[in-house]
């Protein structure tokens, strides 16, 4: 086993942050994409709540994610007696307002079957805060963030007016009414995610591995909907592959991710108005 003795202190300042989070805050919500962030983040809350995790856990499912995922959402779930809530926007489905079968772009696909789902989702529950297990290296909008992020009464984010967090000190006293999104993984690098995934021996989803494929030469570096994201050309089949791998690329983490690329700026807008 390789020396992952860095990852103590990324772990303790997560786990403080989470319970800073739990004390402070009623009606809080952990968002689950089954990806290996969020199920890192997941596994971290079952640390910190010796094993429970003492809030429901959410999924926005646009039914186009790939099937592995839901069984692995699924089976998760049950094995770790969590409290799954999934939402929907079964209006836009059922329309075909959607990509790539009706006539919305990527983006609009996204806003209506993702953010939008999540507000109404959040709206649903009475959540005053969400947990999101998103890094600052994943992309260019999210090194805007801060742990303890707030949104207005529409759930849109004003990334040029955020409180300072500087030396670990966090805002959390907000006006009432704002909703919060709290991220504990920002300090993260993509590579600290596999090697904690390594360490914890934490479940993770076949898709990122090149067995999961047909030829054994392709996996999946970044999950999202089946029509929009692709895989990599890789041979790696384990964590230690993978990490390997990793290490020695300079290419973007969600560079397959297809509705990044419909702008210069389309995924800051997204967030802006409330995307994840």
């Amino acid at each position: 086993m390789p020396d992952y003795s860095h990852l103590d202190e990324l772990e303790a300042q997560s786990i403080f942050i989470i319970r800073e989070a739990f004390n402070k805050f009623d009606n809080l919500g952990m968002l689950w994409s089954m990806g290996k962030d969020s199920s890192v983040l997941l596994w971290l809350a079952r640390k910190a709540f010796f094993g429970h995790v003492p809030f429901p856990v959410m999924h926005v499912d646009t039914s186009y994610k790939i099937p592995e995922m839901i069984q692995f959402r699924d089976e998760l779930a049950d094995q770790w007696n969590l409290d799954l809530r999934v939402g929907q926007n079964k209006a836009e489905i059922e329309a075909g307002n959607t990509f790539p079968v009706g006539n919305a772009t990527r983006v609009e696909c996204c806003s209506m079957l993702k953010k939008d789902a999540l507000q109404d989702l959040i709206a649903a529950n009475d959540m005053h805060a969400i947990f999101l297990g998103i890094r600052r290296d994943e992309e260019g909008t999210r090194a805007k963030e801060r742990y303890f992020s707030p949104r207005d009464k529409d759930f849109a984010w004003d990334f040029k007016d955020q409180p300072p967090e500087l030396w670990d000190q966090f805002k959390t006293d907000f006006e009432p009414g704002t909703h919060l999104r709290i991220h504990p993984l920002l300090h993260w690098t993509e590579v600290n995610i596999w090697e904690y995934i390594d360490r914890e021996r934490i479940p993770t989803l076949s898709l990122y591995f090149a067995d999961s494929s047909d030829d054994g030469t392709m996996r999946y570096r970044s999950l999202g909907c089946a029509p929009c994201t692709d895989g990599i050309a890789s041979t790696a089949n384990t964590v230690p592959d993978i990490i390997a791998e990793l290490k020695a690329t300079k290419v973007s983490e969600r560079s397959t991710r297809a509705q990044d690329q419909e702008s210069e700026d389309a995924f800051e807008l997204l967030r802006a108005s409330g995307y994840m």
